[in-house]
């Protein structure tokens, strides 16, 4: 557990839970998941102690579900958001650590078993923040790391070292929350370059009239991916959708406080706009897939198509062939050029130029070549 003490000029890490809310700023308390199922009574009485309110049994189970989707609750003392961030499988990939998603470089191999193994180490996992006025609970995954990249990135605000961020410090718990949330989507834009390059390479496969494709294996655990995390985005609209709803009907404040607000619709706009071009993206590759599935069958059918009309072609040549041969086999002595010398040189000419002629018929008909 890391506990944070934070206002609009003071970040500081603290020891332990603290006996008083400080006079100015608010509480960041960050626990792994384990860890706030082992210290929730202590977590409970400071709470009590704190705001007057603890938080309920439902909204505990909520923050304690592994497999909990996106969502957003609400009671009259604090907000509940359960936001699931994307994590790339422990050794799925080479080089992938817990809690960043796969590497997306140009330089690697364009390969079906590339594709696949970086389709099978996507994974999500929820977080769960719990929005009091002054204070914030976070509850992370165990191999979590946005904790720690927060609070060393807030760490290099305060000191002016965040150079591409910005240099205010969160002022509320739902700022912070906001932020966290919005790093989070952050991950899902990034992952589109990964997901687009691998579909690629699997429609290449697909409408490569030279390949034999047998890897149906990766083709279904692609659909399955995009399928996943179209509900995920769905669930994050949903639920930041709630939480902006949840804005509007906060009682009327002071002035500084109407800012304030008006600064987290903004935010929360930004992160609804995020979630919705990830979804848009997921959407189009989703129908390009099944686009791509669809034309491969087609082109397959095609090819089948040309085989066959090529072998029926190869067969209306031969049939006056087989008329020729099998007249002149009958057990006739009067027949037309048995008897001759040239005959055989005859029928064979014959044969011959009746093939050519009738080769030449159909290739004009365009019955033969595979150009339509």
């Amino acid at each position: 557990m890391r506990i944070f003490h934070l206002s609009d000029t003071i970040y500081e890490e603290l020891a332990e839970l603290p006996h008083e809310l400080p006079a100015q700023g608010f509480l960041w308390i960050g626990l792994p998941r384990r860890d706030f199922e082992l210290q929730l009574p202590t977590v409970q009485q400071r709470l009590q102690h704190w705001t007057g309110a603890q938080l309920l049994d439902l909204h505990i189970s909520d923050l304690l579900n592994q497999q909990l989707p996106s969502h957003f609750d609400y009671t009259s003392w604090y907000d509940l958001m359960v936001f699931r961030r994307l994590a790339a499988l422990p050794g799925a990939l080479p080089g992938s650590a817990p809690g960043t998603p796969p590497p997306a470089t140009d330089d690697s191999p364009h390969t079906v078993a590339s594709a696949d193994q970086a389709f099978k180490s996507i994974d999500t996992s929820p977080v769960g923040f719990a929005v009091f006025d002054r204070v914030l609970i976070t509850v992370h995954p165990g191999e979590c790391s946005l904790r720690d990249y927060f609070a060393t990135k807030l760490g290099a605000q305060q000191e002016g070292r965040d150079l591409r961020g910005s240099s205010r410090l969160p002022n509320s718990p739902a700022e912070l929350m906001l932020r966290m949330v919005n790093h989070m989507v952050d991950s899902y834009l990034e992952l589109r370059r990964l997901l687009t390059r691998d579909l690629t390479t699997l429609q290449q496969r697909l409408l490569d009239r030279r390949s034999n494709f047998r890897d149906w294996n990766v083709v279904l655990v692609a659909r399955d991916t995009l399928t996943r995390l179209e509900d995920i985005c769905e669930d994050q609209r949903s639920a930041v959708q709630e939480w902006i709803d949840a804005l509007g009907e906060w009682p009327m404040g002071s002035e500084q406080e109407q800012r304030e607000r008006e600064l987290l619709r903004v935010r929360s706009r930004d992160v609804l706009e995020h979630v919705e071009r990830v979804l848009t993206h997921v959407r189009r590759l989703e129908t390009s897939a099944e686009s791509s599935v669809q034309m491969h069958f087609s082109l397959t059918s095609e090819r089948t198509n040309n085989i066959m009309r090529t072998l029926t072609v190869l067969t209306a040549i031969f049939l006056p062939l087989n008329l020729i041969t099998g007249v002149f086999g009958m057990n006739f002595d009067n027949l037309p050029l048995v008897h001759q010398a040239t005959g055989f040189w005859v029928a064979v000419s014959l044969m011959a130029a009746l093939a050519l002629a009738l080769g030449a018929f159909f290739w004009r008909k365009r019955y033969l070549g595979t150009q339509q």
